[in-house]
């Protein structure tokens, strides 16, 4: 199982927790939060109960958070089966424009060969994707931009009986 990724706001700064405390504010079982503790978390002294500040766990919770990012560089893209950024097959990339200004890039993975897509703003298209040949897709048509009115619509005219 993979290691999860708990919401480091969801503590108090100024709060002092137990053990039992924080496993129920992330809804976890309490020797989660003494393998926190054998991974770095350090308790407020070694007294009993154990303690935390609030603080400190937020800490431990963003630095623990930020280990697992894998920032895409120029010209890769995220692939879920890698678990890693990836440079396209062929260095062939499509944009498909969702809005007037962003879109998505879609490419094929050159290690697995899975779909991989980001989403790119359209006038930094080149400076995140350099040196990779482009294909501009249309756009699909959106319920409102639909050329005639749907059928189960009630346009103001009745059928003659």
């Amino acid at each position: 199982m993979s290691a999860q990724r708990f919401n480091p706001y969801r503590v108090k700064l100024h709060r002092s927790y137990s053990v039992t405390q924080l496993a129920a504010l992330f809804d976890i079982h309490k020797n989660t939060i003494g393998n926190w503790q054998r991974k770095g978390l350090k308790p407020i002294d070694c007294g009993r109960p154990v303690l935390f500040h609030g603080e400190v766990v937020r800490e431990f919770l963003i630095n623990r958070n930020s280990r697992r990012k894998r920032p895409c560089s120029p010209g890769t893209l995220y692939c879920f089966r890698c678990r890693a950024p990836q440079t396209p097959a062929l260095g062939l990339i499509e944009y498909v424009p969702i809005t007037s200004t962003s879109g998505n890039v879609r490419a094929i993975c050159a290690a697995c060969e899975t779909i991989m897509h980001r989403r790119v703003k359209g006038s930094e298209l080149g400076k995140k994707m350099p040196n990779l040949e482009v294909q501009f897709s249309e756009a699909s048509l959106r319920l409102i931009g639909k050329p005639s009115l749907s059928l189960n619509c009630d346009s103001g005219t009745k059928a003659a009986a």
